[in-house]
């Protein structure tokens, strides 16, 4: 798996993406069914509110060879600081509309 992450804006401050780091080194979360070798292509965020600029994140990460996109856990769940993203639903419907058919995408990675 060539995985790129698509990160909220709001919290990269105070969030180095520690565990989103360990899900994928040690096949937990939503990883946990992964049999392949997981090779990190991408880590960024979306572009801030209202996530305008998703959809073009995700193109290039696929551009820079991702096979599989996730949202990081800080998207829908709210982790670290208990606030999802008002946009979530849209930014992901918005993305996997975009995405060519043989392109996975993941929810939540931890």
């Amino acid at each position: 798996m060539k995985l790129g992450i698509i990160r909220c804006m709001q919290t990269e401050d105070f969030c180095p993406g520690t565990a989103d780091f360990q899900a994928i080194r040690e096949k937990t979360g939503v990883f946990s069914q992964v049999t392949e070798e997981i090779i990190l292509i991408g880590f960024i965020n979306c572009g801030g509110c209202p996530a305008k600029k998703s959809v073009l994140r995700a193109r290039e990460l696929i551009r820079r060879g991702a096979d599989t996109i996730a949202f990081a856990s800080c998207i829908q769940k709210g982790t670290p600081i208990g606030y999802p993203c008002p946009f979530a639903k849209k930014m992901k419907d918005l993305i996997i509309s975009d995405l060519p058919d043989n392109i996975r995408f993941l929810d939540n990675t931890h």
